[in-house]
């Protein structure tokens, strides 16, 4: 007979009382069976030294071996990592909430493996719990990870404090696990994502356009390049805008339309949008219109420095005012020669990425 508590939660609509048990009893240095979307796990408080020494006991695993981490929101990998790179973010935006684990840099030293389940019952401990939780798999090291509750209870009801029993986990196969500390990246355990899908992602390109209101400018910019890269055939190059005082959801201006009317593109459909911290960190290239753009995205996020550029400095243009103006309250022709010098600089850039 198991000497754990255990609480049986529906995981399709988790109720409140099992969660907050769980997360209570985590966050006091107890350890918790919990269900994730591959398989069961054991999670415990990463900041209590004994809760870890418990974990690594249970689990027969050598405390050099450190335990992967779970985290409910993209934004808190960087509380746990540094030196963070642009395929990293790709994948956190391809692939999380979801069977990705990724190693990274961490912050003092040594790697630290993230992982953003898909799983309610799971996300919503972590949320509740207020703290990092560590979480290998709910198995004696080199058995099988317990597919079902019954697998995770088995060997190991005597050994935690709670467990939550959700029956079945929804995929029933380990995470992928890929290596970002090193140049390629390493897969290092082939689980729930195909290695091709792994690789495609990170070798995807995002090209990312920026102005102030992402009405006219970077829409322009946006537009052109998408037009030169379909004309060429060329295929995992992402090409986006946003603004950095845009009002989410309005259209292009009526002459930034007709402007790429003659090229041939119908811009109808653009929805102008703010930018964010997550476009910045997932594009491998940065292409602004004025200087104050440029320290804006630094402020935002100033590890992207190498990454981030005025776009006219791709121009062929001999001018030492490497700011494209704004034409919005301008007649028709400035915006005809904003696109001239906008185009100028996408052409270039379309023959270099």
């Amino acid at each position: 007979m198991s000497s754990a508590k255990v609480i049986k939660v529906n995981p399709l609509a988790p109720e409140e009382a099992g969660i907050k048990q769980a997360a209570g009893v985590i966050a006091g240095g107890g350890l918790v069976i919990i269900p994730t979307e591959t398989v069961y796990g054991i999670a415990a408080n990463a900041l209590d030294k004994k809760a870890l020494d418990r974990l690594y006991e249970i689990k027969k695993r050598p405390k050099d071996k450190p335990f992967a981490m779970l985290i409910a929101e993209r934004e808190k990998a960087g509380e746990f990592s540094r030196d963070i790179p642009p395929a990293a973010y790709k994948l956190m935006h391809k692939f999380w909430p979801g069977p990705l684990t990724i190693l990274l840099k961490a912050k003092e030293e040594g790697k630290v493996g993230l992982r953003m389940p898909d799983n309610q019952i799971a996300l919503e401990i972590i949320l509740k719990a207020g703290v990092p939780i560590a979480c290998p798999s709910a198995n004696i090291s080199d058995n099988p990870a317990p597919k079902d509750f019954a697998q995770a209870i088995k060997d190991l009801g005597g050994l935690v404090d709670l467990a939550i029993d959700a029956g079945a986990a929804k995929l029933g196969v380990e995470s992928t696990i890929v290596d970002l500390t090193v140049e390629p990246l390493k897969i290092l355990r082939s689980g729930a994502i195909k290695d091709e899908e792994i690789i495609a992602a990170v070798k995807s390109k995002n090209i990312l356009f920026i102005c102030t209101g992402n009405s006219c400018r970077s829409v322009m910019a946006e537009a052109y390049l998408k037009k030169l890269l379909l004309k060429e055939g060329r295929a995992g190059i992402n090409v986006s805008s946003a603004g950095m005082m845009a009002v989410e959801g309005m259209g292009a201006t009526e002459q930034t339309r007709q402007v790429l009317a003659i090229e041939g593109i119908d811009a109808q459909a653009h929805r102008t949008r703010r930018i964010t911290r997550e476009l910045v960190d997932e594009s491998d290239i940065i292409l602004v219109m004025e200087k104050i753009h440029e320290e804006r995205v630094l402020e935002m996020a100033p590890e992207v420095k190498n990454r981030l550029f005025l776009l006219k400095e791709f121009a062929k243009i001999n001018d030492s005012n490497l700011n494209i103006s704004d034409p919005i309250g301008g007649s028709f022709g400035f915006y005809k020669e904003i696109f001239s010098t906008i185009k100028d600089a996408v052409e270039r850039i379309s023959k270099i990425i």
